[in-house]
Parts: C-alpha cells; sequence; structure tokens
C-alpha cells in the first residue's frame, strides 16, 4: 500500500467538513500512501470558506491542483494512480460523471478512474434524491464506481458531532483500502 496514489476532489457540495476532516485522517495515514493530490472545484472553495469560516486551502499539505488543469498527471490514466474519493460529491458532479462528460479535471479524472478500472468513490450529498439522482449512481455504479452516500452510523455510539461525522470518513477510508483503527461490529 505504501506505493498507493490518491487523488482527493472536492465538490461545492455541502459538507466541507466530511472533506476537512477526510484530509487530517490522510496526514495521519501518510505512511500508507505514496502521493495524494487535491482539487478543489470553484464552487466547492466557496463553500468551504462558507461553511468552514476559514481560507485554509492554501496552506494544505498536499499539491492542490486546478480543476482546469488537465496538465495535472492524473488526468491520463499512464500516471498510476490507485483512488479518486470524491468528497464531498455534489449531484452535478455525478451526473457529468454518469454520463461521460469530461469538462473538468474532476470529471476528466474519474473518466479516467472508470476506463483503468481504478477505484472510483463518490461521497454524495443530497437528499431526498430524485430519479435522475438514482439513474446517475445507478450508472456509476454499473461503470465500477462506488456511491457511498455521506450517512453517518450510529452503532458506535460517537459521543460528539466530530465522531458521528468520522463514521463516514472511516468508511470512505476503508473503500479505499487504508487500514484504520475503525469501530467494527462484532469486534471486541
Amino acid at each position: 500500500m505504501k506505493n498507493k496514489k490518491i487523488i482527493l476532489a472536492i465538490t461545492g457540495a455541502s459538507g466541507a467538513v466530511y472533506a476537512e476532516l477526510l484530509i487530517k485522517r490522510l496526514i495521519s495515514l501518510k505512511e500508507q500512501f505514496e502521493d495524494c493530490s487535491l482539487v478543489f472545484s470553484e464552487v466547492a472553495q466557496k463553500v468551504w470558506e462558507y461553511e468552514l469560516h476559514e481560507n485554509s486551502i492554501v496552506q494544505l499539505p498536499f499539491k492542490v491542483y486546478d480543476n482546469k488543469d488537465f496538465f495535472a498527471p492524473f488526468a491520463s490514466g499512464s500516471s498510476n494512480y490507485d483512488t479518486l474519493i470524491i468528497c464531498p460529491c455534489s449531484m452535478g458532479t455525478l451526473g457529468r460523471i454518469a454520463s461521460g462528460v469530461s469538462s473538468d479535471l474532476i470529471s476528466r479524472t474519474a473518466d479516467v478512474m472508470l476506463k483503468e478500472r481504478k477505484k472510483l468513490i463518490l461521497v454524495t450529498r443530497e437528499m431526498p434524491l430524485n430519479l435522475i439522482h438514482i439513474n446517475n449512481m445507478k450508472l456509476v455504479t454499473e461503470a465500477g464506481g462506488i456511491v457511498c452516500p455521506a450517512s453517518p452510523s450510529f452503532y458506535s455510539l460517537p459521543k460528539t458531532t466530530e465522531e458521528l461525522l468520522n463514521t463516514v470518513i472511516d468508511k470512505v477510508l476503508n473503500l479505499a483500502g487504508f487500514e484504520t483503527d475503525s469501530y467494527e461490529w462484532g469486534a471486541s
């Protein structure tokens, strides 16, 4: 797993706190991967500032690529990245991926992950869902992607909001193949 190369894409869906917590966890797991790159959609940057009340994007410990940078290494399958996590994933991003529209770096990278049979994890943030959302989730799943709605779990008896939100982050990290100390049902 040490040679794992991952991309974290952050879209404009509400839920910037999920991305923030995921970045913090990735920092703590840095011995488990070789490279982590970040891509923010234009709206994601605004939502990040609005919801988190900070402009800390410039202080992040991973290289940040512009969403219009089609020369980023992971815009090509020859770069050998393993996993793309889109967290949070807007329904617009999901729709572009489902229809094969690669109009920005995030949707192009998702297209690369699907065509190369690599891991694509979409942490969707929307409710209720309409039939278009559901059909787009079906298409992405049939193409090999993983739709992981940001639905916290309660069986670990989280005591704080951050613990509750981290139940989603733990699931995402497990899906991406990371070894974590997350709660396991039935484990003592």
